[in-house]
């Protein structure tokens, strides 16, 4: 029976999925041009909104500056979310800010009334189960491993790691390799047998508390669907080949089936 500290789990999960700033409001991802970027509901348009103006206004970007530049008003200073939450313009029920992506910047639109058109349909998940609350050995490579890891949208970044999880499922040996190590969390992005058919097809992400003495806990209870199960305007990494599972996980969030 699940615990009250997972019941938690969902529930933040669900109320993070339904909540105004939500994937499931991306209506739109462009990739920015250096130079002159037109925002706005004309053909001539690179940032392109459903409705509205023709031109809203200019996307400066020139020498690593951001600038945005309405129509009618004085330009402002934008950030990406390079170094934290971006800056947001907001038309009418549109929104759109700038995210950076090893250097190349793409535009996210985002319809605030999103919820009313389609509201969120909830999450669907397997048995919650113990036997999936994995103890894993935490071994430190020697030399560190560098990666090529692909996102969705065809880019590759180096990620470089220095530890891997060690465990048996079933008497077999498997490792899963982290795709990023904190203070807090660790991150590991899997496929597992299940994938394509009650799982998310290009795979599961899970965060777990970072190792003690040794031994990191893999709870896959916990394991989620990334953003790019929501819309077609986020830009997931990939699991690489090696944390591919031979087996099927089933634990965790499955495909996500919306409203329609």
């Amino acid at each position: 029976m699940p615990n009250k500290a997972f019941a938690a789990w969902q529930q933040a999960r669900h109320d993070e999925l339904a909540a105004p700033e939500s994937w499931l409001g991306l209506a739109g991802l462009f990739w920015l041009a250096p130079g002159a970027n037109r925002v706005g509901s004309g053909a001539d348009a690179l940032v392109c909104l459903p409705d509205g103006p023709a031109h809203l206004g200019d996307l400066f970007w020139q020498d690593g500056q951001l600038s945005w530049h309405p129509v009618g008003s004085a330009a402002r200073e934008l950030h990406t979310d390079s170094l934290g939450p971006p800056s947001v313009v907001e038309a009418g029920d549109w929104a759109f800010f700038v995210v950076d992506r090893e250097g190349r910047l793409a535009v996210r639109l985002r319809d605030r009334a999103w919820a009313a058109k389609a509201p969120f349909a909830g999450l669907d998940y397997f048995d919650f189960s113990t036997e999936w609350q994995i103890a894993a050995d935490w071994q430190a490579l020697s030399p560190p491993l560098s990666m090529e890891v692909p996102n969705v949208s065809g880019d590759l970044k180096t990620v470089e790691v220095a530890y891997q999880a060690v465990f048996e499922v079933a008497g077999q040996a498997v490792t899963l390799l982290p795709m990023a190590v904190g203070e807090h969390e660790v991150f590991f992005v899997f496929r597992d047998r299940t994938c394509g058919k009650e799982s998310y097809g290009a795979g599961r992400f899970l965060k777990t508390a970072p190792a003690i003495d040794g031994r990191i806990v893999l709870d896959f209870n916990r394991a989620y669907n990334p953003p790019c199960a929501f819309t077609p305007f986020a830009t997931c990494p990939l699991p690489p080949p090696e944390n591919w599972l031979p087996f099927p996980v089933t634990a965790g969030e499955q495909t996500y089936r919306s409203g329609d």
